[in-house]
């Protein structure tokens, strides 16, 4: 099987890892593109290591980028079958990670963007032991219908994503939250107003503010709601 790396920042406290945060990033992307969102959460989250791999594959004509499958089109049977493919890459990586560090699923939280919220949604909601939770960023729910019976844990999710953006529209993340309650689960949400395809300032803070309370165990039950 492809083994995928990238960068890293250990935690700011200077002790050893009690938690893992996995940065998966977007189409055409790399590692580098997340990890520098590890510098200002780690105020928040000393204890914290951040780890953010290249995608297993490179991106034809763009040179450092990665993808975690290739996607030509925004087509729903595309990108089911594109995370079921990269799934097992992801899911070995990160069973490599809690072993290097000696943590376990409860310690870990995924964090995506784009593409990389795809793949977050995929292996987390079929990790048989539950992640401590699910950060998505700009992204989308792949492989919608088969959800419902696919489900093995249900973490805590949150979904952030900008009004104006024009690569994946906000009608995704609504998607995704319908697609998580015929699973029977749920999410929160919050709209970014005024941002594109990226992280504004409002989602740093909240999605700070979503791992500080999922890797603490302090977070409830997941509803739809928005914040």
């Amino acid at each position: 099987m492809m083994l995928i790396d990238g960068p890293r920042q250990p935690p700011a406290s200077g002790g050893r890892p009690k938690k893992l945060v996995i940065f998966l990033h977007g189409y055409g992307a790399n590692g580098e593109d997340l990890i520098g969102l590890a510098g200002p959460w780690a105020r928040e989250l000393p204890d914290v290591q951040f780890v953010s791999p290249n995608a297993p594959e490179s991106v034809p004509g763009a040179p450092g980028g990665y993808q975690w499958f290739p996607l030509t089109r925004l087509d729903p049977s595309e990108t089911e079958r594109g995370t079921k493919q990269a799934a097992p890459v992801l899911q070995s990586f990160i069973e490599g990670e809690m072993k290097r560090y000696g943590l376990g699923p409860s310690d870990v939280a995924l964090v995506g963007f784009s593409q990389g919220t795809m793949m977050a949604l995929h292996v987390g909601l079929r990790q048989e032991q539950p992640f401590a939770g699910i950060l998505g960023f700009s992204g989308a729910l792949a492989g919608r219908e088969g959800l419902k019976g696919e489900i093995a844990s249900k973490p805590p999710v949150m979904l952030i994503h900008g009004d104006q953006d024009q690569v994946l529209p906000l009608g995704f993340m609504f998607d995704a939250c319908e697609g998580l309650v015929e699973a029977g689960h749920g999410a929160q949400w919050h709209i970014s107003p005024g941002i594109p395809h990226g992280i504004g300032p409002d989602g740093m803070e909240l999605g700070a503010h979503f791992l500080r309370k999922v890797l603490s165990g302090r977070y409830g039950q997941t509803t739809i709601s928005g914040v």
